[in-house]
C-alpha cells in the first residue's frame, strides 16, 4: 500500500462513521453535486475500512448504508462478497440485509450470485418463516436459471406448507422459475390443482399467474389444466354473485384484480378450444351484464371479459354484447378508456365488421381529439370502416379532418384516404376528384406514389381528360407551392393541353384560357425557389410537348429549353439539351416522339408469372445449343476429386454425341417443351472485394430429377474481372453437365455479368452438394478460390 493510501485509510478509521439516518441528511444537505460526492467519497471510504476490519456487528450497518449510496447511482460493487456473508450468518437481522443486498447488487451477469444457492437451500429447509420468505423473494428477484433448477424440488415442497405466508412466496418463486426455464413446468403441475382450492386471496391469485405461466409455456400443461375450466368458472362465479372478501373489494366490484386474472386464464384455455368456449360462455354474459361500470375497477374486469370474448369460440351474440360494451367505452369521459376501446374495436373490425359498424358515428367524432394518441388510432380504425356502401360519407368526413388535423397525422391520412379511394371508388370521376383534393389539401404530405397514380388513372379515363386538365390548371393557378400537385398538373398540361384551349368541357365551369397564360404558368413553376428538380423536370417536358400542342407559342418555348441548357442541376440540363436537338437536327421528328403518352397497362401477377415462365423457358431452348470444348470437359474432370470422387465415379457421364442439338436431350431427357420453373429461393453463394455469384434454380415438371442452376457472376467493383473461369464438381451420385460461359470478362461498376448453366442429374433425390472453383484476375492479382455449397434450397433435391 502506498504511503497517501495509508494515510486516506488511517484517517478513515479515525474519523467516526456515520449512522443511515445521519447519512441521509447529510447527503440532502449537500448543496452542490461536489458536496455530494465528497460526503459520499468518505462514507465509502469508511464502509471498505470497515468491511477490512472484519466486524460482523458493524457489517450489516456498513451494507445499509451502502445500499443507499447504490441507490443514488453510485459504485457499489465491493459490498458484493458482504452480502454472501450476511446471507451466511445466523442472525436474521444479518440475512435481512443481505438478502436485501444481493437482490439490490447481485444479477446474472456477476457468477457471485451462484455462491449463495446453497445458503438460500439452507433457508428454505430451516423451517423459519420469516427466513424462507428473505429466500424466496431473493430467488424470485435474480434467480438464473441454473439457480432454479438447483432449488426447483424445495420451492415444490414449500408450495404445500401450512403457512399461507410460505405459500404465497413460494408460488411467486415458482412463477421466476418457469420464465426461466420452462422444462421445469411438470414439477409444478400437481401442486397447482390442490392450490386452486385455496381461500387465501394472495395464494389464489398467484396460482391463477402460475397457470397462466405454465399453459403459455407448454403444450402438455394446457391440455392438462383444460381440465379445471369448470372449476375456474365457478370461482368467477362466485366473485360476480356472492363476492370473495370485502378486504379485497374495490369501488363495489368484488375483488378485480381476481377477476381479471381468471379471465385471463380462461382466455387462455378456451381459444381455439370449442368444449371450453361453451363452457364460459354464460359466464362470459353474466359477467358483462352484471359489472358496474360507472368506476375504473369495473372498466377494467369489462374489458378483460370482452378480450376473452373475442379471442374465444363465443356465441355471435356474445361478440355483438362485446362490441356494444366498447361503444360504450367510447363515450366515456376517461381518455384511456376510449383508446382501449379504439384498439380494442380495431382488432375486431376484420372479424365483427357489421357489428363495429354501427359505432361508426362515435369513432368519427372521435378525429377530433385533442390527444394525438386518441386521434392516431381513431383515424385507423376509421379507414378500417371504409366499404363500398359507405365510401362517399367516410371519404367526406376523412377529408375534413385531413384539412384540419396536425401535421404529424397529415401524412397518414392522405396515404390512407388514397388507398381507401383507389380500392373502394365508386367511379372514376368521383377517384380524380378525392385525389385532387388530397393533392390540394395535404400538399407535401402526399407520398410520391400517388403522383404515379393520378396520371395513370387520367390516361385510363379518356372522357374525362379535359375535365381532369382544367381542374388541374385552375389548381395550379392558384397555388405553385404544393410540389405533388405541381407534378401531376404539369404532366397532364403537357399531355391534354390542347383540351385545355378548347373550351367545351360541360362538367366544369366556363373556363377560358389562353395559350400564354398556359406558358406563363409553366414557366412561373420553373422559375419558382420552392420547385423541387423534380416538378421543374415535369414543367420543362410538358413545355416541350406543347410546342406540338400548341404550335403559335413555339418561340417561347424554344427559347426557355435554350435557357436551361446551361442549368446546374444534371437532369434539368441533360433534358433541356435533348429538346433543343430535337429543335434543331431532329425538328421533322419532334411530332411523332412527343405524340400523347399510351395507356400503361396495369401490373398483372398472373401476367408476370407467365412472363417469368416463358423467360425461363427461352433460357432453356438457348442453353440447350452450346458444348463443352474438350478442355473445359478435362479440367472438369480434374476438379470432381474436391468431392472426394474418384475420376472413374466422376466420368461415369454419357458421351456427348457430336450433334449439339440432340445430345443433351437425349442425356437428360430434357423435355420439349419449355418447363414451368419451380418456386425455388435464389442464393448468393460468393462475394468478394464487388465480385458476387448467385445462383437461381429450375427444376422442369416433365422431369423432376433435373435441375438447372443458373449461375450470374456480377461486379461492383471499379476494376475489370478478366479471364473468368468458372468451375463445379457433385457428389458421384449425380450426373453434371456445364454450359460454356456468355464470356470471360466482367466490366467494372456492375457491367454486362457472365451467366453459366449447370445440368444436375439427381435420380435418387439425394442432398446435393456443390463444389464450386472460381479462378479470375482482379485488381491486377490473380484469384483462386475453392468453397463448397452446402446450404442449398431443400426444393432442389426433394
Amino acid at each position: 500500500m502506498s504511503l497517501r493510501g495509508g494515510m486516506v485509510a488511517l484517517r478513515s478509521r479515525m474519523m467516526p462513521s456515520l449512522k443511515l439516518q445521519d447519512l441521509i441528511e447529510e447527503i440532502r444537505g449537500a448543496k452542490t453535486q461536489a458536496q455530494e460526492r465528497e460526503v459520499i467519497q468518505k462514507e465509502c471510504a469508511q464502509i471498505r475500512a470497515s468491511f477490512r476490519d472484519g466486524d460482523p456487528l458493524q457489517r450489516h450497518r456498513q451494507l445499509a448504508k451502502l445500499l443507499y449510496v447504490h441507490m443514488l447511482g453510485y459504485p457499489a460493487h465491493f459490498g458484493q462478497m458482504e452480502c454472501l456473508k450476511l446471507i451466511a450468518s445466523p442472525r436474521f437481522t444479518d440475512k435481512r440485509v443481505g438478502y436485501l443486498g444481493a437482490m439490490l447488487l447481485l444479477d446474472e451477469r456477476h457468477d457471485a450470485h451462484l455462491l449463495i444457492t446453497n445458503s438460500i437451500k439452507n433457508d428454505l429447509s430451516q423451517g423459519i418463516q420469516a427466513v424462507q420468505g428473505l429466500a424466496l423473494c431473493t430467488l424470485s428477484a435474480m434467480g438464473s436459471a441454473e439457480m432454479c433448477r438447483d432449488l426447483a424440488t424445495e420451492v415444490e415442497k414449500l408450495l404445500l406448507q401450512p403457512s399461507p405466508y410460505v405459500r404465497k412466496k413460494a408460488v411467486l418463486a415458482a412463477v421466476h422459475m418457469i420464465r426461466k426455464d420452462p422444462e421445469l413446468s411438470n414439477i409444478f403441475l400437481p401442486p397447482c390443482a390442490k392450490l386452486l382450492r385455496e381461500r387465501h386471496h394472495g395464494i389464489l391469485l398467484g396460482t391463477i399467474t402460475l397457470i397462466m405461466e405454465l399453459c403459455e409455456r407448454s403444450p402438455a400443461a394446457l391440455r392438462h389444466f383444460r381440465k379445471v375450466v369448470p372449476q375456474l368458472v365457478q370461482i368467477l362465479r362466485t366473485l360476480v354473485t356472492t363476492g370473495y372478501s370485502t378486504e379485497h373489494s374495490i369501488s363495489g366490484v368484488s375483488d378485480p384484480f381476481l377477476q381479471v386474472q381468471i379471465l385471463r386464464l380462461l382466455r387462455i384455455l378456451a381459444r381455439n378450444h370449442e368444449e371450453s368456449s361453451e363452457t364460459m360462455n354464460d359466464l362470459l354474459a353474466q359477467v358483462a351484464t352484471n359489472t358496474d361500470t360507472s368506476r375504473n375497477a369495473g372498466n377494467a374486469v369489462l374489458l378483460e371479459t370482452v378480450l376473452t370474448i373475442m379471442d374465444i369460440h363465443s356465441a355471435a351474440g356474445l361478440r355483438v354484447l362485446a362490441v356494444n360494451i366498447l361503444g360504450r367505452f367510447l363515450l366515456n369521459n376517461d381518455k384511456n378508456i376510449r383508446y382501449v376501446a379504439l384498439t380494442s374495436l380495431l382488432r375486431l373490425v376484420q372479424s365483427d365488421h357489421s357489428a363495429v359498424q354501427r359505432h361508426r358515428s362515435t369513432v368519427v367524432e372521435c378525429l377530433q381529439e385533442t390527444d394525438a394518441s386518441l386521434s392516431r388510432r381513431a383515424l385507423e380504425l376509421s379507414l378500417a370502416l371504409v366499404n363500398s356502401s359507405n365510401v362517399r360519407a367516410m371519404m367526406r368526413e376523412l377529408q375534413a379532418f385531413l384539412e384540419s388535423c396536425p401535421p404529424d397525422l397529415r401524412a397518414d391520412c392522405a396515404s390512407g384516404i388514397l388507398l381507401a379511394a383507389e380500392r373502394f371508388a365508386p367511379s372514376k370521376r368521383w377517384h380524380i376528384d378525392t385525389i385532387l383534393h388530397v393533392l390540394t389539401t395535404a400538399g407535401t404530405y402526399v407520398r410520391d406514389d400517388a403522383v404515379a397514380n393520378l396520371p395513370q388513372l387520367i390516361g385510363e379515363a379518356q372522357e374525362l381528360h379535359a375535365y381532369s386538365v382544367r381542374r388541374l390548371y385552375s389548381a395550379l393557378a392558384e397555388d405553385i407551392s404544393q410540389q405533388p400537385l405541381a407534378q401531376v398538373a404539369a404532366w397532364c398540361i403537357g399531355e391534354y393541353g390542347d383540351l385545355l384551349l378548347e373550351g367545351n368541357c360541360e362538367e366544369t365551369e366556363p373556363l377560358q384560357v389562353e395559350e400564354e397564360e398556359v406558358l406563363a404558368l409553366l414557366e412561373k413553376v420553373l422559375q419558382s425557389h420552392l420547385s423541387l428538380p423534380a416538378t421543374r423536370a415535369y414543367a420543362l417536358t410538358a413545355l416541350m410537348k406543347l410546342s406540338t400542342r400548341l404550335p403559335g407559342g413555339n418561340n417561347r418555348i424554344r427559347q426557355v429549353v435554350s435557357i436551361y441548357g446551361s442549368c446546374v442541376d444534371i437532369e434539368l440540363q441533360q433534358r433541356a439539351v435533348e429538346y433543343n436537338m430535337l429543335f434543331q437536327k431532329y425538328d421533322h421528328m419532334r411530332a411523332a416522339i412527343l405524340e400523347k403518352m399510351p395507356l400503361v397497362e396495369r401490373s398483372d401477377p398472373h401476367v408476370d408469372e407467365e412472363g417469368k415462365e416463358n423467360k425461363a423457358g427461352a433460357q432453356l431452348l438457348e442453353a440447350s445449343a452450346p458444348v463443352p470444348t474438350e478442355p473445359q470437359a478435362t479440367k472438369l474432370l480434374d476438379l470432381l476429386d474436391l468431392l472426394d470422387d474418384t475420376p472413374e465415379h466422376a466420368q461415369h457421364l454419357p458421351p456427348l454425341d457430336p450433334s449439339p442439338g440432340e445430345t443433351l436431350v437425349h442425356l437428360l431427357d430434357l423435355p420439349c417443351a419449355p418447363p414451368a420453373p419451380a418456386p425455388i429461393p435464389s442464393l448468393r453463394v460468393f462475394e468478394r472485394q464487388g465480385v458476387r455469384l448467385d445462383l437461381t434454380f429450375v427444376r422442369p415438371l416433365e422431369t423432376p430429377a433435373l435441375l438447372l442452376v443458373t449461375a450470374t457472376t456480377t461486379n461492383s467493383s471499379r476494376e475489370d474481372v478478366t479471364h473468368f473461369v468458372c468451375q463445379a464438381a457433385v457428389p458421384k451420385s449425380f450426373q453434371l453437365q456445364l454450359q460454356a460461359p456468355s464470356g470471360d470478362t466482367i466490366p467494372a461498376q456492375g457491367g454486362l455479368p457472365i451467366t453459366q448453366l449447370f445440368r444436375i442429374l439427381n435420380p435418387n433425390k439425394a442432398t446435393l452438394r456443390l463444389k464450386l472453383r472460381l479462378t479470375y484476375n482482379h485488381f491486377g492479382q490473380p484469384v483462386q478460390e475453392i468453397f463448397e455449397v452446402d446450404n442449398l434450397p431443400v426444393e432442389t433435391w426433394q
